[in-house]
Parts: C-alpha cells; sequence; structure tokens
C-alpha cells in the first residue's frame, strides 16, 4: 500500500483559537493551561489522523498562528505591520474578492516587518511542540512524525524586508536563523517539511512586476537560500512543499509547474509535495511524465490527491487513479499520497469543516489502500 500523509496543518479547536489570539493580541492568559490546552490538542490531533488511516502525522501546527508568522514570536527583528498584497488573480475579480472580505473570507493576524537583526530566541517553544508530538505518536501507536517550519523565502513574501540592505541579504540572514530550528526538528526524530508557496505563489502575489522568467531566478535564490539552512541536515529527512496559495479563487495567474519545476527539483529534499488535485492544477501531472528523467533518483513525489479547499469528500477511487499516475511514472516505492495543502492554514480560518478534514483524510487512506 502506498503510505498516505498530508501537508501538516489542521483544524484548530475553538479553545485552542482562543488561546492562540489572546497572545497574538498581548490580553491576559495562563501560560500553563495554554501549554495544557495544546498538549491536549495535539493528542486528540493525533488520534484523529490516526483512526483516519495517516501513516506519517504531524501535529497539525497546533500552536502556531500561521505556518509562516509565527517566527515573529519565537526570533528578534520584527515589527509594525508589513503591506498586505492581494493575489493578481483576486484582484482580475473585484467584485469577487469584496465579496470574501464581507463574508470574513481572509484571516487577520498580524504581518509585522522585519526591522532589525532576526536572531532566534531559544528553542523553548519548539521544543514543547516536539514533546507535544512525540508524546501524542506514542500514545496512539504512530511510528512516524514530522513537523513543519518556515522556509526563508516564505517568511521573506509575508514579513517584508525593511531592515537588510537587499533581498539576498534578508535571506542569508533568515537562513542563518532558521538553520537551528530544522536541525532540532530533524535531531527529535522527526522529518522536517519546509512550506514553500514562496516558490510560486509569490510570482502573483508579490513578484507580479515580474516575467515568469526573471521570477524563476527569485524562486532559485529563495532556494539557496533554503538549501544553506539545510546544509547540515540530511536529506532524507526533509520535505518540501509548493503552493499557489491555499484558498479558492480564480488562480489563473499561477505560474504553471512546468516553470518551476526545476527549481522544486533542486531543493535539497527527498519529499517533494505540491498541488494535483483543485482545478487549476490537476492537469499538471503530465508534467512529470513528460520530465520524468529530470526527476533525481533520490526524490520521492508527494501529489495532492485531495483538495483543501472545497468540502467535497473525494471518492477513494478517484483518489486511487490520482495516486496511480504518480506510480506510474516513478514508483511504488517513490510516490505517498498527500493533500494539496494543509487544512487549518490560519488559526480560526479554514474553508473546510473540521470533520469533513478528516473524512477527506479518512478518503485519502482508503484511495491509497485501493492502489493496483
Amino acid at each position: 500500500m502506498v503510505p498516505t500523509t498530508h501537508v501538516g496543518s489542521l483544524p484548530r479547536t475553538q479553545e485552542v483559537v482562543d488561546f492562540i489570539f489572546a497572545r497574538e493580541r498581548e490580553e491576559p492568559y495562563d501560560p500553563a493551561a495554554f501549554d495544557a490546552c495544546m498538549t491536549a490538542a495535539v493528542s486528540e490531533t493525533v488520534r484523529r489522523q490516526a483512526e483516519a488511516g495517516i501513516d506519517i502525522v504531524s501535529d497539525g501546527e497546533t500552536s502556531k498562528i500561521s505556518y509562516a508568522t509565527y517566527v515573529k514570536d519565537r526570533y528578534t527583528g520584527f515589527a509594525g505591520d508589513s503591506p498586505r498584497n492581494a493575489p493578481a488573480d483576486l484582484k482580475m475579480f473585484p467584485g469577487f474578492l469584496q465579496r470574501i472580505a464581507n463574508e470574513g473570507g481572509t484571516p487577520q493576524y498580524a504581518r509585522p516587518m522585519c526591522v532589525g537583526e532576526v536572531r532566534s530566541r531559544g528553542q523553548g517553544e519548539l521544543e514543547k511542540d516536539i514533546a507535544n508530538l512525540k508524546a501524542a505518536m506514542a500514545a496512539h501507536g504512530v511510528e512516524r512524525g514530522f513537523m513543519n517550519a518556515a522556509s526563508p523565502g516564505v517568511i521573506s513574501l509575508f514579513l517584508q524586508n525593511d531592515f537588510y540592505p537587499t533581498r539576498e541579504a534578508y535571506l542569508a540572514a533568515l537562513a542563518d536563523a532558521m538553520k537551528a530550528e530544522y536541525e532540532t526538528i530533524v535531531a527529535s526524530g522527526l522529518d522536517l517539511q519546509l512550506d514553500c508557496p514562496d516558490l510560486a505563489l509569490s510570482r502573483h502575489m508579490l513578484f507580479t512586476d515580474l516575467s515568469d522568467e526573471d521570477f524563476v531566478q527569485v524562486a532559485n535564490l529563495h532556494v539557496e537560500a533554503l538549501n544553506h539552512a539545510l546544509s547540515d541536515v540530511p536529506q532524507d529527512r526533509v520535505r518540501v512543499h509548493i503552493c499557489w496559495g491555499n484558498y479558492e479563487g480564480p488562480h489563473c495567474c499561477d505560474i504553471p509547474m512546468d516553470k518551476v519545476f526545476s527549481t522544486l527539483m533542486s531543493t535539497k529534499s527527498r519529499y517533494v509535495l505540491f498541488e494535483t488535485s483543485n482545478p487549476r492544477h490537476a492537469h499538471e501531472w503530465t508534467v512529470f511524465k513528460e520530465r520524468r528523467a529530470e526527476i533525481p533518483e533520490d526524490k520521492v513525489l508527494v501529489p495532492g490527491v485531495v483538495d483543501t479547499t472545497t468540502n467535497f469528500v473525494e471518492h477513494p477511487q478517484l483518489v486511487a487513479q490520482r495516486i496511480e499516475r504518480f506510480v506510474d511514472i516513478v514508483g511504488r516505492d517513490r510516490v505517498i499520497a498527500g493533500s494539496d495543502c494543509g487544512f487549518g492554514t490560519f488559526a480560526g480560518f479554514g474553508a473546510v469543516d473540521p470533520d469533513i478534514a478528516y473524512a477527506k483524510l479518512a478518503a485519502l487512506a482508503e484511495g491509497a489502500a485501493l492502489t493496483r
């Protein structure tokens, strides 16, 4: 059977969300109660993943307000607010953009600027996350887990630079600062997942004035910084996730996978996670087929075989068909079934009902069991 996993974030309970936003807004809260809540919530999150049939689990990013901006709480140098750039595809349809804003479809959270030297405040919060995940795995009989971390590139996308002289200098500083976080995760026995939507999403969010070719050069700089930060991490313990933005929208400005394929393959990772279920990218499995010779032999493909922006629960036979396309390209031992993106990218915000998210994970596992 093809193993199963997902991208990382999962729906948080209201109690978790309330604690996270109390901390975010600098409101009074009991730190011991916060920690106890996170421990219990991670245990339940792992239990539900195991129950759904997921082989390689995460902590759901339970304690983090988002997959990228959590770094503002763990590193120095961030303050104020960064510009908010709506993706180019949403700007093309202002009526739809206004509608989702009116309906509360835009998550609210702080995005400070980088205004000083980026340095770690220590690994204390990370070590709590690791301990919670490992305890939950032991309690629920799960052998393999991973933990998410922000890539230097995605930090630079959401927490923009107002201190370092150049983008390259900012990326280098982020890589140096994040290096210990990456190494701590792997040293704990967990796999490390780097979230890298900057390699695709930022094309139509931040770099709209560039050509595709010029953007790829920027993305390659992001990979250079990432690979530097991973210089002392074994490649076979690293997962990299690329995406075009985990939101329902036109996505008609997304850069094609074919143009960022080489960039993705150049990451120092064994596992590459990518979207193949949503209507804008479902056809791009053919890129992997046509460019099979360019996929390094040590790469394992983790296609998203369930969507994360709608409440449809995929039929297991459809999931199996999606998996089998990639098995036919690289072989069964080099495919893991995953999700397009996370189900709880931002605390308290998600298009998919929490119970339906786990139903989708169960469909993912059922489909993997059906693969020939």
